[in-house]
């Protein structure tokens, strides 16, 4: 970019793909990195934060980015595969600079007024490949952005001063409404790389049910230390929005009292649902169902099969199919009588009864099953989900193909990056721009 180059708010950047010089896409924006200096020196920008297609974070220097737009970021194509790891003298533009409370530098230099920053732009340098942050977009007041509170300014990086000072009670307004948009597990990955301070702050900004969302993605330890920095109250709530399958996990990582503690907090019937959970050991079907299947009365339409598979907190898998049970219709139910799956429902008329279209052939699993034999079970009839049943007939829940992957991986499979063959021949060849970091 040349002289007089147009600034770009960093928000503006935040999950845009980066691509390679022939169009391939090399991976997605997740921060910047830029070393602060003294003075008021403008700080250095030193890169992107790129999430490849394995979930990887790595480091672009920017000496390899040739097109910065709001919309896409162009590389070299050359990119060391080494996962990213933040030095002591860097910072991260997204994660740690927005919501930060600064000061306004008054004209004969004293500290003036409190402000937040909302963004912050970054320009390349006339006739060199260094960028800038050089702008900071922030708001008067101590209303964060959600709050519409006080008058917004954009003044120069000079006229702020307190970027460098550690702060005890940083907001995330801010940095969650620029991640909105990501995917649970993605903003989860995010979340992970942060700071145990800034996650629990992060955490906090999160409505519920999108940080149980969050929190049904992340590492177990993760998920037992947010939860450890919730207000009790606010910890049970977001229990409650959590399937019941991921909650009853996490509750059983925690110690006696505590876990009880939670569960006298929770509504009575989720509380009910997880100690009904808890009570099956955890590598069994028992233990892997989750207890909110569609379930459905034999005289039940197609039309009302249809809209209560596309409700919207139906995940892919439970939606596949509807369990077709006499009443009562929540679990436990009555009766077991068979399941329809999702595509024999588009193939017949809207008034027909489900009751009619039931696959009766298919076995149910027994809640004593052990994950071996539900994962036999599940490839050896294709499917993505499948019903738990008991003794008497009754439909206690349904596994899901997430769930048994979740139990077959690694404990630690969420930290750990999937290598495809040409990124590790990428990693071996690629060497990081130590200059550019360094210095």
């Amino acid at each position: 970019m040349a002289a007089g180059a147009p600034r770009i708010f960093v928000s503006h950047l935040a999950g845009v793909p980066v691509f390679d010089p022939v169009g391939d896409q090399v991976g997605r924006v997740s921060d910047l990195v830029a070393m602060l200096r003294v003075g008021r020196r403008p700080p250095r920008l030193l890169g992107m934060v790129v999430e490849v297609l394995s979930r990887r974070r790595v480091f672009v220097p920017m000496t390899r980015i040739t097109g910065v737009e709001s919309g896409q970021v162009i590389s070299t194509g050359v990119v060391n595969m080494r996962r990213f790891e933040q030095r002591p003298t860097e910072r991260l533009v997204l994660g740690e600079l927005l919501d930060r409370r600064v000061r306004l530098v008054e004209p004969d230099g004293r500290e003036g007024e409190e402000v937040t920053v909302l963004d912050v732009a970054i320009q390349q340098l006339p006739a060199r490949r260094d960028w800038e942050i050089d702008k900071v977009f922030v708001r008067r007041g101590k209303g964060g952005a959600l709050r519409r509170k006080g008058e917004t300014l954009t003044v120069e990086w000079s006229a702020v001063t307190g970027f460098s000072l550690e702060e005890h009670g940083q907001g995330a307004e801010n940095l969650v409404a620029t991640f909105e948009n990501l995917r649970p597990a993605d903003l989860a990955n995010m979340l992970h790389h942060l700071s145990p301070k800034r996650r629990a702050e992060v955490a906090t900004a999160l409505d519920d049910d999108r940080l149980a969302d969050v929190l049904e993605e992340l590492p177990e330890d993760d998920q037992i230390e947010i939860l450890g920095k919730l207000k009790e109250e606010r910890a049970a709530d977001v229990l409650e929005a959590m399937d019941p399958d991921d909650a009853a996990d996490l509750l059983s990582e925690l110690p006696e009292e505590e876990k009880e503690r939670l569960l006298t907090l929770m509504r009575p019937s989720d509380a009910a649902d997880v100690r009904r959970l808890m009570a099956y050991e955890e590598r069994t079907a028992g233990g892997l169902m989750t207890t909110e299947p569609i379930v459905l009365r034999p005289d039940a339409t197609v039309a009302d099969a249809l809209a209560r598979v596309r409700q919207q907190d139906n995940s892919p898998a439970l939606a596949a199919q509807v369990y077709v049970c006499r009443p009562p219709d929540e679990t436990p139910t009555g009766k077991y009588l068979g399941t329809v799956h999702f595509q024999r429902l588009l193939r017949d008329p809207p008034f027909t009864l489900v009751g009619a279209l039931i696959d009766s052939d298919l076995p149910p699993l027994g809640p004593d099953t052990p994950l071996p034999a539900v994962t036999s079970y599940f490839a050896a009839y294709n499917l993505v989900a499948a019903p738990v049943v008991d003794e008497s007939g009754s439909l206690l829940g349904a596994v899901t193909v997430d769930d048994v992957l979740d139990h077959l991986l690694p404990d630690d499979w969420r930290e750990t990056e999937f290598h495809a063959p040409h990124e590790r021949a990428e990693r071996e060849r690629a060497e990081r721009d130590e200059g550019v970091r360094g210095g």
